[in-house]
């Protein structure tokens, strides 16, 4: 099986052999100076989409209008000998099938192949009004977004084709735009985020005009869809450099265009003995910094959205009381903006069901040391608890570094069998509407009042539930 690496410069051969220029570009080229392994491999070429997809059987061209086709690894991608394919299956606007988005496309068995361009305006700030198809490298390079994203590299040679000072800048450790960056994020106001996210993975300082740039543009995010702006958000939080990256969000002007909330939370003050480390803000900052990769191998997006916002409900709630301050009701608020800023970029169901969760639960840990056994069982068997056991433990780690309840909820998460947390019922609605039980609200009752004792150890058996439930709710 080939490799994503060795399937690129397979591309880039197939196409140097007819007779078009080709080269290994963008971040791919950037990762493999730093010596990392690529996230995947992008070629920029002088073929135009037509001609890539004439060179290159099921091919998918996502973006054609715009110079991109993606080409999938192939078993057949030895063709020095072939003749360009005539049959190939495109799923493309341009040949009658369905178009399809770049991101439900692409994998890492795909690479996408670009033509050189030169873009002509962009009314949208996203998209370009035109795109000009080229036989210059340089002018495909000089409408890219950062320098160090703006480098090509011949993957036979190892020859850097560098226009811009892109390896002056990963020496250097700085991210800055290409030519203008006021044009280049006007262009595209989604690169003011992106900025944030590379500056922030790589450890790298962001160029001062790019930065000053950033700042008085970064009113017009909101012309960039929530969907997008969730995505980058994301990887912010999940790439390992998270506070790093609010930090820059909050420093730039962006975070209080896209995540007010999370800006609100600077200068709301916290009572010392449990929050010694600072405010609201600095908190929520501690806890990113202690996000960690799970046993995917991968900083769970649910857990890190869950930290970001598991106090967002502190400063409306904020108040000085006689003997302290307090948020009181900050939990039941915190869910509710929670809640709308999971609508506002566009969560699955699916995610916004589990972040809720984690901001709903997170002061639970609070009382599990004095929950009873049913509390405490039905508290375990959340969906996804070790994320709320982590959220809590990282919570912890950064006020008052007290972990006894996290201690007794782990001891009692692996010490008990799943059989124990969640048990067969003794008791159906069946068996209730069979002993003469009419369906309604109290049934409701009846099963939990049944499952507490079960999970009590007070009821072992059917016989034993059904005599409970005769002696306690009398038909």
């Amino acid at each position: 099986m080939i490799t994503a690496k060795q399937h690129a410069a397979e591309i880039v051969r197939e196409l140097r052999a007819r007779g078009h220029q080709a080269y290994f570009a963008g971040g791919c080229v950037r990762d493999l100076l730093l010596g990392r392994e690529a996230a995947d491999y992008d070629v920029a070429t002088d073929a135009t989409p037509h001609e890539v997809m004439q060179i290159f059987p099921q091919t998918f061209a996502v973006g054609a209008q715009f110079g991109v086709v993606l080409v999938p690894m192939s078993e057949e991608m030895d063709r020095k000998d072939k003749v360009p394919s005539q049959t190939s299956s495109h799923t493309s606007s341009e040949t009658g099938g369905s178009q399809m988005d770049d991101n439900a496309a692409r994998s890492k068995s795909t690479v996408e192949v670009a033509t050189f361009r030169s873009d002509v305006g962009y009314s949208d700030g996203r998209h370009p009004d035109e795109v000009r198809f080229s036989k210059s490298p340089r002018e495909d390079v000089e409408r890219r977004d950062f320098t160090i994203n703006g480098m090509m590299l011949d993957p036979a040679t190892n020859e850097v084709l560098d226009f811009v000072g892109g390896r002056a800048d990963l020496a250097a450790g700085i991210v800055r735009a290409i030519g203008d960056p006021e044009r280049r994020f006007s262009e595209d106001k989604l690169r003011m985020l992106r900025a944030v996210r590379f500056a922030a993975r790589f450890g790298y300082e962001i160029d001062p005009a790019t930065f000053a740039a950033i700042q008085r543009l970064a009113p017009q995010i909101h012309q960039v869809s929530q969907e997008r702006v969730r995505e980058e958000l994301t990887r912010m939080l999940t790439e390992g450099r998270a506070q790093r990256a609010f930090q820059l969000l909050d420093e730039t002007g962006l975070l209080e265009q896209v995540l007010p909330e999370i800006s609100r939370m600077k200068g709301v003050e916290q009572p010392p003995h449990y929050h010694p480390e600072g405010d609201v803000f600095v908190h929520t900052l501690l806890l990113l910094a202690k996000l960690s990769a799970g046993s995917s191998g991968s900083i769970s997006k649910t857990l890190a959205w869950g930290a970001l916002l598991h106090d967002v409900g502190k400063p409306p709630t904020f108040r000085v009381a006689p003997d302290r301050i307090r948020f009181d009701g900050h939990v039941e608020i915190g869910v509710k903006m929670a809640a709308e800023i999971c609508r506002r970029l566009r969560f699955s169901n699916g995610d916004t069901d589990q972040i809720l969760a984690l901001v709903d639960n997170h002061m639970r840990f609070g009382d599990v040391l004095r929950m009873k056994e049913s509390t405490l069982k039905k508290f375990l068997r959340l969906p996804e608890f070790e994320e709320h056991m982590e959220l809590h433990r990282i919570d912890c780690l950064s006020s008052h570094g007290l972990l006894d309840a996290y201690d007794y909820a782990r001891e009692k998460l692996h010490s008990l069998p799943p059989e124990a947390i969640r048990p067969t019922p003794l008791v159906t609605g069946r068996d209730l509407i069979e002993a003469g039980y009419e369906p309604g609200s109290l049934f409701k009752e009846i099963l939990s009042a049944v499952e507490d004792a079960q999970l009590e150890g007070r009821l072992t058996s059917r016989a034993a539930a059904m005599d409970f439930v005769r002696r306690e709710f009398p038909a």
